[in-house]
């Protein structure tokens, strides 16, 4: 049997993999801009309402790397086609939720058939795709995975401001259904080889335990204030614990259900690592930036959405050119320089100041784009590259559960960072506020209008801005220099960065 099967019509199929995807990746944040709604609406405080997002996050991670266990199971086909039809229900489940606690359990179950969708688009495109199209799918499917993340929040809100919060689920229905129909017509006689794996319940179990605890440590960190807090140190010892258990056992399985036995390919290891910390680094600048808007500049969320969007045209306008020229040249000098340029604005933004317009911030999230529209397709191109056709589902699932679990550490670290960085220069900028400094005295006449109080209050506000601004800039010149490090990384893998031809239906890679 050939690797490759040709669908009736490659154009729609294409359309109907990548719309699930987009609707999946979309989920992930379309939910942020509306928590204070839903909170409002089910009576509940703003804290609990992250659980909206924290509970998609913690399934879809589980469920992840297990994507190359259930495609061998069941088949690729199947697979998506069944976890597209449940997403669509789970939605609407959400969407009629009536208490939180409904909310939070379909918007749980969201997140377990979630997670193999966007693997299998991956591995699906690449074997209906002849090799020397594979880099086009590839940038096809980077594209909706930049755009998807940034339209979410701005349609979110809008969806919110103008309906009410259940449509933001809701509009999953139609959607979902119409692209489970198109790929199942579309992809009915692609022939898959099918095993009969035993399930491994220790691997299974120690990593829904060890994923779930550590997803919860780094969401709750924050509030309960770390590890002066027994609950996040016992629920750390218990993921800690578990991976320990977890990985130990799935390396000297015979049938692990993550096979991690992947990263003795050379790409496939120095791919991840890359796609892993760029991600990460990418994802804080995702967080942070809007954060810094709304916090210190004063920006509403929808203008905060139209200030970061810019970062999306680039990687539209290019992909079609990535998709088709890319593979002509070295990969590793492409995602070199998409590291360049994403450092470069790093430090564009470590000059930001307090005062700065909406045209700068938007012209560096455009430029951002660059980085954005060379980095993906490159990375995911040299990470596949020495894998087996039959390896690829579950090396892709492998790849982003862990580009998964890095944005979350990621998102973790910025924010406490962000904020301990602040609470550190406030303390170094009131030391100079003395009743000698007559520079001090002077600011506080000028703020109180008779009101020595009022004064304090105005100059301690701004000393707070002015704090979280020097961390803000601290911040993004580190990120700078961790994506200059990266290049270092890429050039750990060799060419050559073309796919593997194996046959198809080739038993395994043990």
């Amino acid at each position: 049997m050939s690797t490759h099967f040709r669908p009736p019509n490659l154009a729609l199929t294409t359309f109907g993999l990548s719309l699930a995807t987009f609707m999946q990746v979309l989920d992930t944040t379309i939910a942020n801009v509306s928590l204070p709604t839903i909170a409002g609406n089910l009576g509940v405080s703003n804290d609990q309402s992250t659980w909206v997002i924290t509970s998609f996050a913690v399934s879809m991670a589980i469920s992840l790397p297990l994507t190359g266990f259930l495609t061998r199971r069941f088949g690729e086909v199947k697979l998506f086609v069944w976890c597209t039809l449940l997403f669509s229900l789970t939605s609407f489940l959400c969407g009629v939720s009536q208490s939180m606690g409904m909310l939070l359990l379909f918007r749980a179950l969201q997140g377990a058939v979630a997670g193999p969708m966007y693997p299998i688009t991956q591995s699906l495109l690449i074997s209906t795709y002849p090799t020397e199209k594979r880099g086009m799918a590839l940038a096809l499917l980077s594209m909706v995975t930049v755009v998807a993340p940034i339209a979410g929040p701005i349609l979110g809100g809008w969806i919110t401001d103008n309906y009410s919060w259940p449509w933001i689920f809701f509009i999953n229905v139609p959607i979902g259904i119409f692209a489970s129909v198109v790929v199942a017509a579309q992809l009915r006689a692609k022939q898959e080889k099918l095993e009969r794996p035993r399930v491994d319940y220790v691997g299974l179990i120690t990593l829904i335990v060890g994923v779930g605890a550590l997803q919860i440590v780094l969401d709750k960190g924050n509030d309960e204030d770390w590890f002066n807090s027994n609950f996040i140190i016992i629920t750390s010892i218990v993921a800690a614990v578990s991976l320990a258990v977890f990985l130990i056992w799935e390396l000297t399985d015979k049938d692990p259900i993550v096979d991690l036995r992947l990263f003795r390919h050379r790409n496939f290891s120095a791919g991840t690592l890359a796609l892993v910390l760029a991600y990460s680094a990418f994802f804080s600048i995702a967080l942070l930036v809007p954060l810094w808007l709304q916090q210190n500049l004063g920006y509403t969320s929808t203008w905060a959405g139209f200030a970061t969007a810019p970062l999306g045209v680039i990687p539209v306008l290019l992909t079609f050119f990535v998709g088709k020229y890319a593979t002509r040249m070295d990969l590793r000098i492409l995602a070199a320089l998409s590291f360049v340029v994403m450092g470069g604005t790093c430090f564009m933004r470590s000059d930001f100041y307090l005062q700065i317009d909406f045209y700068h911030v938007a012209m560096v999230q455009l430029w951002q784009g660059l980085g954005v529209a060379l980095f993906f397709m490159p990375v995911l191109t040299i990470l596949l590259s020495d894998l087996q056709q039959n390896e690829i589902a579950a090396g892709s699932g492998l790849a982003t559960f862990l580009r998964t679990l890095g944005g979350s550490f990621a998102a973790s670290i910025t924010t406490l960072m962000w904020t301990r960085r602040a609470v550190a220069h406030h303390e170094q900028l009131t030391e100079h506020i003395t009743p000698y400094s007559p520079a001090a005295q002077a600011a506080l006449q000028q703020f109180s209008h008779g009101n020595p109080q009022r004064g304090a209050t105005v100059l301690n506000g701004m000393i707070t801005q002015q704090a979280f601004q020097i961390s803000f800039n601290e911040i993004l010149h580190a990120l700078g220099w961790i994506f200059l490090g990266l290049i270092v990384v890429i050039w750990l893998a060799k060419p050559p960065f073309t796919p593997k031809a194996g046959p198809a239906a080739s038993g395994g890679g043990h």
